[in-house]
């Protein structure tokens, strides 16, 4: 139980790491240095690697090991296009199926992340919360283990493209405006007000990954060496 509760645990603490950044596409993950580093046994270690390789985070490269995936460019562009569908689905049917407290909830959520644009850690999170609560009021099962499978994937790129002060600024008034069409049931105008608010996030994401040394290769695809 004790080491099905650390493997539980750092399972979560690589997730975290991978989604801040700290852990880079192509970097090997080594069961003796993670365990020595998180301060538990190899073995609840590799329950985590395996359960990373089971999201599909992790892949075995043959005489390298286990490593962080690389995503090509082509992949990176059909995640967020099904993102663009996903949550645009999510805000339609949240217009239809959302509580008044619901609302009121996103709402003080993005309040609160309008005034703490200075704090990019903190918009970050309460990003998160605000897109978490409209899958929420969406209420549909199927839609939610769609969004989790996608979400997981999209934690390789790394770090929150909100961390761009400008670009959190400008979030914050996109989740207005998918707020006014959330609070007049407006099915349809959720959707686009959601799809205009991804597709800005994929084009800040695309400029973020195009100017990162390294990071993409010149045929559009990450860069070997870039996480050695």
């Amino acid at each position: 139980m004790i080491e099905a509760s650390q493997g539980q645990g750092a399972y979560q603490r690589l997730l975290e790491e991978i989604r801040r950044g700290q852990i880079l596409p192509g970097a090997r993950l080594r069961e003796i240095d993670l365990a020595a580093r998180l301060g538990i046994s190899r073995t609840p270690v590799r329950e985590a690697i395996r359960k990373l390789e089971a999201d599909g985070l992790v892949e075995h490269v043959p005489r390298h090991g286990a490593s962080l995936r690389r995503l090509s460019y082509a992949e990176v562009m059909e995640l967020y296009d099904m993102r663009t569908v996903l949550e645009g689905t999510a805000a339609r049917l949240a217009a239809r199926a959302a509580s008044d407290i619901e609302l009121a909830e996103l709402a003080e959520i993005n309040a609160r992340m309008t005034a703490a644009t200075a704090d990019p850690a903190q918009v970050s999170r309460l990003n998160r919360q605000f897109h978490a609560g409209i899958l929420n009021a969406a209420k549909n099962r199927f839609l939610r283990n769609a969004m989790d499978s996608m979400s997981r994937t999209l934690l390789i790129l790394g770090p929150s493209t909100l961390l761009d002060a400008e670009r959190a600024e400008t979030a914050a008034a996109e989740h207005e405006a998918l707020l006014r069409a959330l609070t007049a049931r407006d099915g349809p105008g959720a959707e686009a007000a959601m799809r205009a608010h991804i597709e800005a996030a994929h084009r800040t994401r695309l400029r973020q990954l195009r100017e990162a040394p390294g990071i993409w290769g010149d045929d559009g695809a990450p860069d070997p060496g870039s996480a050695g």
